[in-house]
């Protein structure tokens, strides 16, 4: 099956993980990218900017709500 559609990269609406410059890099991608394809559902890897302190403070914050969760979890189910 041959397509004629051929749009240029600048009409391309889709997810930033779909487009080509972003997988020809074969890079592992940091923190801070990963947090805001998270944030942004995949439409933009630079949102939260190059700073990586951002990035780890989610990360952080991901660990000590399950960490909260599952301390809550044991303490509750002892007490009953």
């Amino acid at each position: 099956m041959k397509t004629d559609f051929n749009f240029p990269g600048k009409y391309l609406m889709g997810p930033v993980v779909f487009r080509p410059s972003f997988n020809e890099q074969s890079e592992e991608i940091n923190v801070n990218q990963a947090w805001s394809l998270f944030f942004t559902a995949g439409q933009e890897d630079k949102a939260l900017g190059f700073n990586t302190e951002a990035g780890r403070f989610f990360t952080n914050l991901l660990l000590a709500i399950g960490v909260s969760g599952i301390i809550w979890a044991l303490l509750f189910n002892n007490i009953g």
